[in-house]
């Protein structure tokens, strides 16, 4: 897939994120420091029912342009649910105190900062 798609792919990402309030998105091009993924979309929602809202905003507007995950784990639960999209993974937290305790954006702090307008 080529940069200029998954860019797009993003921006839809965080489109749809948006839509249901999503908090502090954050995405980082991880792509010249790990072969996992190019990009990283980071965010939390407030309690369960929008974390689930959230992801499932997602998997709609995607599949809407042709775009279907290989796995999503942690939906039932909540607290971390994660879609790979191949070349984007999709981190949704349930609250601040998950996403702080995982604190993916430290972890990942060698990839780039990118601002989707």
């Amino acid at each position: 897939m080529n940069n200029t798609e998954n860019l797009s792919k993003v921006k839809t990402i965080v489109s749809a994120l948006e839509d249901k309030k999503a908090e502090d998105i954050k995405i980082i091009d991880i792509s010249e420091i790990s072969v996992l993924a190019d990009y990283f979309v980071i965010t939390n929602g407030t309690n369960k029912s929008q974390t689930q809202a959230l992801s499932d905003n997602v998997e709609e507007k995607l599949a809407q342009i042709g775009v279907y995950p290989n796995h999503i784990e942690g939906y039932n639960n909540a607290d971390w649910i994660l879609f790979d999209y191949s070349d984007i993974l999709v981190h949704i937290f349930n609250g601040r105190e998950n996403r702080d305790y995982y604190d993916l954006e430290r972890i990942w702090r060698d990839g780039k900062s990118v601002a989707i307008k």
